[in-house]
């Protein structure tokens, strides 16, 4: 295990570390409340269902006070990259209210050149993924907002968009470029935007593979929590091993001596 001791930063994963569905992990809020207080954080999270704006004010509604520039989502990482390119005409499967934060790109449904791909629910159906793979024969890229495998909702576990790309990407032969966790880039713009190395920054999150895993490939310290989309079977089977379980984000604080 890594020494907590020397730790200056810490990236949290959202759903399943400071809340399930529409409740928040008991203590969670006051747990980050505590940390917020003691090193520079930062919450970053592959949910695509929400516009920036409205995902600050769900958490907050859950009782955290967390301000707009501490979150970084994998939409927001996305929309940065696309202002980088030139002229990009997009095809964007994001849910409605995500789709606000993308109105300056021109966009079209039958002559793309990026296919934006995040989490649309039950839109998803054959007709469209056909129209997606014949796009993408056609020459466009496919940017995927993540590639998440599941996660947990208040019903239980729930199919995520992992499989959808796997399975334009088998058909089409085109590779996605993945934004959001366990990207190196995504990690990178957290540390960059806390002004820290990877060394003095610990990554808290539900999912072995995207969140540890994602991030002890660029260095940080990969805490993982039995909340959220946790199984131990799962977990078990997984070749990456965190650095620390804990039982809850609760755990925390105590742990760094708060």
């Amino acid at each position: 295990m890594s020494d907590l001791s020397a730790l200056k930063g810490i990236l949290f994963d959202l759903d399943g570390v400071l809340y399930t569905g529409s409740s928040a992990i008991e203590g969670a809020v006051e747990a980050i409340e505590k940390l917020r207080a003691s090193h520079i954080c930062r919450f970053v999270t592959n949910t695509s269902t929400l516009s920036l704006t409205s995902l600050q004010q769900k958490i907050n509604k859950l009782g955290f006070a967390i301000p707009i520039n501490e979150i970084i989502s994998a939409p927001q990482a996305t929309l940065f990259y696309l202002q980088r390119q030139q002229n990009p005409v997009c095809r964007l499967l994001l849910a409605d209210d995500v789709k606000q934060d993308f109105k300056e790109f021109h966009q079209s449904e039958m002559a793309a050149n990026y296919i934006v791909i995040g989490d649309i629910g039950s839109t998803w159906s054959y007709t469209l993924l056909n129209q997606v793979f014949n796009d993408l024969m056609q020459g466009a890229k496919l940017i995927a907002i993540h590639k998440n495998k599941f996660w947990q909702t208040e019903h239980g576990l729930q199919m995520d968009i992992g499989g959808f790309v796997e399975a334009l990407e088998y058909a089409s032969g085109v590779k996605a470029m993945i934004i959001g966790k366990p990207s190196a880039d995504f990690f990178q713009i957290a540390l960059d935007d806390m002004g820290l190395k990877s060394s003095e920054v610990a990554m808290i999150g539900d999912d072995i593979d995207v969140d540890v895993g994602g991030s002890q490939q660029i260095g940080l310290t990969g805490i993982l929590v039995k909340t959220g989309k946790y199984r131990q079977n799962y977990t078990e089977a997984s070749q990456v091993k965190p650095d620390l379980l804990i039982d809850s984000i609760v755990d925390l604080p105590k742990l760094l001596g708060l």
